[in-house]
């Protein structure tokens, strides 16, 4: 059935298309910082706002979670960062009167820009079973339709309770204290759809799932390799810490499948030279590869640095640090010497003088750091791929050296910290006995569901209550037409938002939506003000502080709802925890933490030194391995990449620059030429070509995947784009419909959202899309 969105939703229908850009950030990121703010917040209250964000007295971004220096500008955020506090400081409103006047199905055709701009959830709403709209409902009662559901499960492994990035450490611990006091592990999050392969080959092979590098050492290193990531849009506070990297004689090498613009060059709004001048080149080597191609460009760097040594014994391997610090080395080297060049240069598309190149400048740098995202964790091979990039970086100690190390640039604000806090689906025997010593209670044992499996058991009736802390499910998760089956298919859906989005629109039978304050606003408590704590993506802690009137009087912080939710559905079981006094004051939860996390030790008192504390990193710290051998482990590893069928392309889904995340803040990717419209797919000319398709044609997207579910995104403009041949790319969600559920990396489980077989069916002439 065909229905007609909202009047307001301007859907596709103005899009246009022109030049991508030649440079990140400079005075039109300026200009579109303070539009996003003035029309969000206002003018005044916007820049007044904006000044506190990543200040040491301020609240942390609810952006992305790049560490901030210990020297801060006046304006320390990006352009990417104030639309995402412009989007939750608001002064729009979502009241029960909306909801008054919308039921399911009316907004069931709305995108998820259009609900995002409806503005800030105001008060707790619950859709009762076979009724189509939300009503108002108290929290006392809301609490008690979730206690009323998950007491009549069978079991509690039929509860899920998936985590965004966004939650904060004090938020993470209380939710998974709750759920497994509750009798489950099932504890899906976010990172289950983006790092979880860095996470898996890390722990493999350092022995823990975090990266091993300070901003220090970034800013030191020799060489940065920039692989599968566009931080210009996507972490665009990290273009200031390259930049900073180049002025003090670093290298950088970009390996990605597109230019992207913060790589070419970036014009710093904090430098007079960055708004009126050039500014800075910052990628002194583009290696377009071919989507899944990393690993081979690893293993070509490994046969050659092997070649080398042969050559000039002794002058290009750090032979100490193997002999003392690693295991494995003659299995890998074996395999390494083995590496068929035929097979790198199809994997990678590169010519072999590129890689022989950029060779060159890895032989000549003492100090290398490997910068990704998610163009290496989103493909089958993920988690060989990065075990390639660990044997690179072992190869000449740079691995515990100050200016070198392994950089996973994590997305969401908090998304390492929740990891920190216990929130897995799979924790250590370590953790589970201090949590039961600590809350005196016996945690389940067994593994819980992951995202890809959470989907699973919803889908085939195996879990019936579904709570998210934050974030848009149904936007992130894959196989979209089939996510939205199973969450359906629950009894009860529980969203703790902040904002409308598309999750709180795909209702299980019953649904509620539970709104929570943001980081932008005050907390009051009886205690007095509350801060909450987050952990950037190099493993330093710090406070954020609100100052912001909440949006409603309505609203409760993340850590009262938890804490409320918990005492209404654990009963006398959990009458021995003192939910109260967490609500009431975050110092409380905070000593908890201290004494069940290692690395939190006296939490209260160093998190309030300025700028907070560094997390204890074996490897970095000590060069200590805690893995299964003691040592940091070579691998061998078979070459992988994905094949692509004659005639078909393989797809990877992305961001716009409008975009964080599955949060759409506006609809322009002004680096890539796109304005006013999503729906578009770039494709290289020749392939656009080859299939007698032109710029602004039209077509279906349709994945191909054994299981025989056709998979179809319609109705794409095409753009020609300087992609690598046979690859395509368009952005997520609207894209994330063709990802199958069950195509993931193995290992870690993660969607390969990066590598999907697809073809292009051209529709009919006929209204432009979106109309």
């Amino acid at each position: 059935m065909t229905r007609n969105a909202p009047v307001d939703d301007p859907g596709d229908a103005r899009l246009r298309v022109g030049p991508p850009k030649e440079y990140a950030a400079g005075l039109p990121a300026v200009t579109s910082s303070l539009r996003h703010a003035g029309e969000q917040m206002g003018a005044r209250r916007g820049l007044l706002t904006l000044l506190r964000v990543n200040q040491k007295e301020g609240f942390d971004c609810p952006g992305c979670a790049w560490p901030e220096p210990e020297h801060r500008h006046a304006a320390e955020f990006c352009e990417n960062g104030a639309k995402a506090v412009a989007e939750e400081a608001t002064v729009r409103r979502v009241t029960p009167d909306f909801f008054a006047e919308h039921t399911l199905e009316d907004l069931l055709p709305a995108s998820d820009y259009w609900l995002g701009q409806q503005g800030r959830l105001t008060h707790p709403m619950y859709r009762p079973a076979g009724e189509d709209r939300y009503r108002p409902i108290s929290w006392d009662e809301a609490f008690a339709v979730i206690a009323r559901e998950l007491a009549a499960l069978d079991h509690p492994g039929q509860a899920a309770f998936y985590t965004s990035g966004r939650a904060s450490n004090e938020a993470a611990f209380l939710y998974q204290l709750f759920v497994r006091m509750l009798g489950t592990n099932n504890l899906p999050d976010c990172s289950n759809m983006c790092h979880e392969s860095s996470g898996s080959a890390l722990t493999e092979t350092i022995g823990i799932g975090k990266g091993s590098v300070t901003l220090e050492d970034l800013h030191d290193a020799d060489l940065i390799l920039v692989v599968g990531q566009n931080p210009g849009t996507n972490h665009p506070r990290m273009l200031s810490s390259l930049e900073t990297a180049k002025r003090r004689g670093a290298r950088i090498i970009a390996v990605n499948p597109l230019p992207e613009a913060g790589l070419l060059r970036f014009k710093n709004p904090q430098r007079p030279s960055g708004v009126l001048g050039g500014g800075t080149r910052l990628a002194d080597r583009f290696l377009q590869i071919r989507l899944g191609g990393d690993q081979a460009l690893f293993q070509a760097f490994n046969r050659m640095l092997l070649e080398a040594e042969d050559e000039a014994p002794g002058t290009v391997l750090d032979t100490p640090f193997i002999d003392r610090y690693t295991h494995g080395f003659q299995e890998f080297a074996e395999h390494a010497r083995k590496a068929s060049w035929d097979e790198i240069l199809t994997a990678t598309g590169l010519p072999e003088e590129e890689i022989r190149a950029a060779f060159e400048e890895v032989r000549g740098a003492e100090k290398i750091v490997v910068c990704w995202a998610m163009g290496l964790t989103q493909h089958r091979h993920s988690v060989p791929t990065i075990r390639d990039v660990v044997n690179f970086l072992l190869l000449r100690g740079n691995i515990g050296r100050p200016g070198a190390g392994l950089c996973p640039v994590r997305g969401h604000s908090n998304v390492q910290g929740d990891r920190t806090m216990g929130i897995y689906e799979k924790p250590d025997d370590a953790f589970l006995d201090a949590l039961g010593a600590e809350f005196a209670f016996t945690p389940p044992r067994r593994h819980g569901h992951d995202a890809v499996e959470s989907i699973r058991a919803m889908r085939d009736g195996d879990v019936r209550v579904f709570v998210a802390l934050g974030g848009n499910f149904v936007a992130a998760a894959p196989d979209t037409d089939l996510t939205e089956r199973a969450l359906r298919n629950c009894r009860l859906t529980v969203q703790i938002s902040t904002k409308l989005n598309r999750s709180h629109v795909i209702a299980g039978e019953q649904a509620l939506i539970l709104p929570c304050l943001g980081r932008t606003e005050a907390d009051l408590r009886p205690a007095g003000p509350q801060q909450v704590t987050v952990e950037d993506s190099m493993g330093m802690v710090h406070l954020s502080r609100g100052r912001l009137a909440p949006a409603s009087g309505q609203l409760l912080s993340e850590p009262a709802i938890v804490s409320r939710m918990a005492r209404a559905a654990l009963g006398e079981a959990g009458s021995h925890v003192p939910w109260e006094e967490f609500e009431r004051d975050y110092d409380s939860i905070r000593d908890r933490i201290a004494r069940v996390i290692p690395g939190f030790q006296d939490f209260n008192h160093r998190v309030r030194r300025p700028g907070g504390f560094a997390l204890p990193h074996p490897p970095r710290d000590e060069r200590r391995f805690t893995t299964a051998t003691g040592l940091a482990n070579f691998t061998a590893n078979p070459l992988e990449r994905p094949h692509v069928p004659p005639g078909r392309l393989l797809l990877q889904t992305l961001r716009s620059h409008d975009q964080y995340n599955t949060t759409v803040y506006g609809l322009d990717d002004r680096y890539r030429g796109i304005h006013q419209g999503r729906r578009v797919l770039f494709v290289h000319p020749d392939d656009l070509a080859d299939r007698g398709l032109a710029d602004g044609d039209l077509v279906d997207i349709v994945s191909e995947y054994d299981d025989g579910v056709e998979r179809r995104a319609p109705a794409f403009r095409v753009v020609p784009y300087p992609t690598p041949r046979d690859c395509c790319a368009a952005y997520f969600p609207e894209t994330n419909v063709l990802v199958p559920l069950d195509s993931t990396a193995a290992i870690s489980n993660t969607p390969t959202s990066k590598s999907i077989v697809v073809r292009l069916e051209p529709v009919p002439a006929g209204p432009p899309a979106g109309t």
